[in-house]
């Protein structure tokens, strides 16, 4: 009877355990992506200034906007595309309005592709990098500024930014 009692404490443990790390394995993964930059994540803290601009060569970064359907707002970029240089900052902005009677607050998730080049995308201002509030009917411009490091390797000539928006958990906007 006590080996039977043992071996079900030994089974209900291993249940336990594989249930705490299913559940960490999202902010594992969430670490191990910003700290490498797979999956196209890019950090949420500003990086510093460029220090050199690479003029021997020139690559496209396109923008792409996506929202949450259940956040009722217009979200594009100002733009679609430019050529720079690497190293050479620059500053675009994407547009969002909010579609509905009543204040939203949004925030933003950014994505990098190809994956491998996230980590030499650099962000020094990003609306990204905190909650934007929008009231009823609202219509705003929201910058990034960045640059692509020049130790990009050579085989990037396109690079992709996009971002999704989604509605804030917990909203801090007061009705």
């Amino acid at each position: 009877m006590s080996v039977h009692r043992s071996l079900i404490n030994k089974l209900l443990l291993a249940c336990v355990v594989m249930f705490a790390f299913g559940f960490a394995l999202v902010p594992l993964y969430d670490v191990f992506c910003d700290l490498t930059g797979i999956n196209g994540k890019t950090g949420k803290v500003a990086a510093a200034a460029p220090e050199r601009i690479d003029r021997g060569r020139e690559i496209t970064v396109e923008f792409l906007a996506t929202h949450d359907p259940a956040v009722a707002v217009d979200f594009a970029p100002e733009t679609a595309r430019i050529q720079l240089n690497p190293g050479d900052l620059q500053l675009v902005s994407f547009v969002v309005e909010n579609r509905t009677g009543e204040p939203i607050v949004t925030t933003a998730v950014p994505s990098v592709s190809p994956g491998e080049a996230a980590r030499h995308f650099m962000k020094i201002e990003c609306f990204c990098f905190q909650e934007q509030p929008l009231a009823p009917g609202e219509r705003k411009a929201m910058p990034v500024q960045f640059y692509v490091d020049p130790a990009l390797p050579v085989r990037f000539k396109n690079l992709t930014l996009s971002y999704r928006l989604y509605r804030s958990v917990g909203q801090t906007v007061s009705r």
